[in-house]
């Protein structure tokens, strides 16, 4: 590894800087999912087991550096150590006297970074400020290492660096999949737009060996060849770069597989009257809205010649049966050949948790990132600030 672990660092008597990612979902006051902060919870317990102070450091909604009451990390606090099972003290703007007023087992948490303007402007002077509370700096929030803010970027300069567990589990599940991955490798791409994903698209055809274009990204591609997709989501003014984009990947000996055969329908909601056709069948009145069967085994057959899959975005409308179908079947392909070892998965991306979810395959899978931009990013082969910063 390029960068040091909390096994590098000696930790007894020292105060470490942690930033993690607890933006969670809060409702009338109340966290409602929790899942962000149990991913912290390796990094603070061993933190504290080699004799050292924890202070956390985080961000919450965006205050766009200005103090906004419902945005202060105090409403978490709770739920950050019923979740710990840790005494946790919220520390408003008074962050050395909180710090020097620590017990050996509390945990700390200082207000939202945000509220202040030197955060996000990576500010030399604040990170220096936040400096100062530490001895040890640990960055555990990969979610947010594609920012390069105070917290995430400037601080790892000034303080004895090093990665938390849940980022040193992060980046070597991603350098397993892209970095230095077991061939054949199998990308699976899908969403709505091409125009989201254009530097992914880019990056991958010379990582990969199989790209597979799923969603309303498949439908610009397919229109690209001239087949006519109906009343399909389409980006039509992209046709050029689809096209460019099958040329490099000719060239690099990628294969990008795209729907065999189409569900098709006249309405978009849940149930709605469907028929499955080959791609250049597509009625004039009607759209696509998911890949058929015969695509389904196709990418079964390359999954089961497969070392490595990288999958970011489902398939098709996962959100409505049974428009669901082709995701839900690929996804479970890729689960059961993970749980048996035959393969190394890594997934991300808000929608592609959801539908790996919906699958009841995210379990089965080797490794999921909870991270939406960062996770993108880096499949782009993009440089995080927060991960160079570590190295």
């Amino acid at each position: 590894m390029a960068w040091k672990t909390l096994d590098d660092m000696d930790f007894a008597g020292k105060r470490a800087l942690v930033r993690v990612d607890i933006n969670v979902p809060v409702e009338n006051g109340t966290v409602t999912d929790t899942t962000r902060i149990e991913r912290i919870v390796p990094t603070v317990h061993d933190i504290q087991d080699k004799g050292g102070k924890v202070i956390l450091m985080a961000h919450f909604g965006r205050p766009k550096g200005k103090v906004v009451p419902e945005m202060s990390l105090e409403i978490v606090a709770p739920a950050v150590a019923d979740v710990l099972g840790l005494p946790v003290t919220w520390a408003n703007s008074d962050y050395a006297d909180a710090v020097s007023e620590m017990e050996d087992d509390e945990v700390l948490l200082l207000e939202n970074l945000r509220f202040n303007p030197g955060e996000e402007k990576n500010d030399e002077g604040f990170a220096k400020r936040l400096a100062s509370l530490g001895d040890i700096y640990v960055n555990d929030a990969f979610s947010a290492a594609h920012r390069a803010h105070a917290s995430t970027e400037a601080l790892a300069h000034l303080l004895p660096a090093c990665a938390g567990r849940l980022m040193a589990e992060e980046l070597s599940a991603l350098e397993k999949a892209l970095g230095t991955p077991e061939r054949p490798v199998v990308a699976v791409v899908g969403g709505a737009k091409v125009s989201t994903k254009l530097d992914l698209l880019g990056n991958l055809v010379g990582k990969v060996d199989h790209l597979v274009i799923g969603g309303g990204m498949a439908n610009t591609f397919l229109a690209a060849q001239g087949i006519n997709v109906g009343k399909s989501l389409c980006e039509h003014d992209l046709a050029d770069t689809a096209r460019d984009i099958l040329g490099k990947a000719e060239k690099a000996g990628c294969e990008i597989i795209l729907p065999r055969d189409i569900v098709v329908a006249r309405e978009f909601a849940a149930g709605a009257e469907n028929e499955t056709v080959a791609p250049n069948a597509c009625p004039a009145d009607a759209m696509i809205l998911d890949a058929g069967p015969a695509t389904v085994v196709y990418i079964s057959d390359v999954l089961d010649n497969a070392k490595t899959l990288v999958w970011n975005g489902p398939l098709g409308a996962f959100e409505m049966a049974p428009f669901d179908a082709a995701t839900n079947a690929a996804a479970a392909k890729a689960a059961n050949l993970s749980k048996a070892g035959k393969l190394i998965s890594v997934a991300g991306g808000g929608d592609t948790v959801a539908a790996l979810n919906q699958a009841n395959a995210a379990d089965d899978f080797t490794y999921i990132s909870t991270a939406g931009g960062a996770f993108l990013e880096w499949m782009e082969g993009k440089t995080l600030p927060g991960v160079a910063a570590l190295r």
